[in-house]
């Protein structure tokens, strides 16, 4: 009887000579099971219990072992949440790391389940392996994108609400998931950026440090008196309270922008100091002398700044007798 059992549990992928010999053995197991109930109906039907008997009691242990394997599965996804809550994961990153674990557990939870039962699991784990194999090969532009999606939840070049350029296109990201980026363009348009080629070529994050430096190029007349004009550019500059000056409080500034000691020591996002607005004379041109004018700003307000200082310059400069040069071409006549 356990025999004839132990030839039923069995899920190995026979060649055709071993499937030949398991009949003979069913047949020659089903001959002596009727012979056995013929002869001695006592003695069958206690092998018949007793195989009845353990054969449950491998369920029994197979259920018990599978309830407290989802219970351990659940736990372990909990304590993955709290880490995720507490480090400040992004979501994106924290959804898929738990799924993925979770189902991975369970898979290897209801292999070991069906092994308890005494069944051979050797076939079922080649299966699951060809049939990973042959997926994979039907969808190796998704397992790419899949692929390139494990790397950015990763390395995190960039989240949701940074305004990043990359293959060709520029926008705020706002969503992040496994297999695509989806970019809204500044005139409302969501461009959707496969993840595999995403990874491997160049991205722009313009959003990728809570600070940023801005920088003019602001051209001049010749003549000028270049000391008197930094000045006034740099008194420009100091007079907007969203231009960061040299005795900037980095604590502060830190806490306002909602930045976590954990981010500091482990992104790299700290400056122990706010350089001094900069201004220099950069080049003497054909028509015109060039100065560098720099400063350091907020990220988010990068733009607005920029275009307002610029128009300030515009405005304010030939005010003070700085005058902007422009191609001309000064012609003598002789009479």
């Amino acid at each position: 009887m356990n025999s004839l059992l132990w030839i039923l549990l069995q899920t190995t992928a026979p060649t055709p000579e071993e499937i030949e010999a398991r009949r003979d053995s069913l047949r020659a197991g089903a001959r002596m099971m009727l012979e056995t109930a013929k002869n001695d109906p006592q003695t069958f039907w206690h092998e018949v219990g007793e195989a009845v008997l353990q054969f449950g009691i491998k369920v029994l242990a197979a259920l018990l072992l599978f309830v407290i394997g989802m219970v351990l599965i659940r736990w372990v996804k909990r304590i993955l949440n709290r880490v995720f809550t507490r480090r400040k994961t992004e979501p994106t990153i924290a959804s898929f790391v738990s799924s993925f674990v979770s189902i991975s557990l369970t898979v290897l939870l209801v292999v070991i389940t069906v092994s308890t039962l005494g069944v051979n699991t050797t076939s079922l784990a080649a299966l699951l392996a060809a049939g990973g194999m042959a997926i994979g090969m039907a969808l190796s532009g998704t397992v790419q994108n899949f692929a390139g999606g494990l790397m950015l939840l990763a390395f995190k070049p960039f989240k949701a609400g940074d305004f990043i350029e990359a293959q060709g296109t520029s926008g705020k990201v706002v969503e992040v998931n496994i297999t695509a980026t989806k970019v809204l363009t500044v005139d409302n348009r969501v461009v959707i950026l496969p993840n595999g080629a995403l990874s491997n070529g160049v991205i722009n994050n313009f959003n990728g440090r809570p600070l940023r430096r801005v920088e003019w190029n602001v051209s001049v007349s010749y003549g000028v008196d270049a000391a008197a004009c930094k000045e006034t550019i740099l008194a420009i500059l100091r007079s907007d309270e969203r231009v960061l000056l040299e005795d900037t409080d980095m604590k502060k500034l830190y806490k306002e922008l909602n930045i976590s000691a954990y981010q500091l020591s482990t992104v790299n996002y700290r400056m122990d100091a706010i350089p001094a607005p900069f201004v220099a004379l950069k080049s003497l041109n054909e028509n015109d002398i060039t100065f560098v004018v720099r400063a350091w700003v907020r990220a988010d307000d990068y733009w607005e700044v920029f275009f307002r200082i610029q128009e300030r310059f515009y405005t304010e400069l030939p005010k003070k007798g700085f005058t902007f040069a422009y191609p001309h071409m000064d012609v003598t006549m002789v009479n």
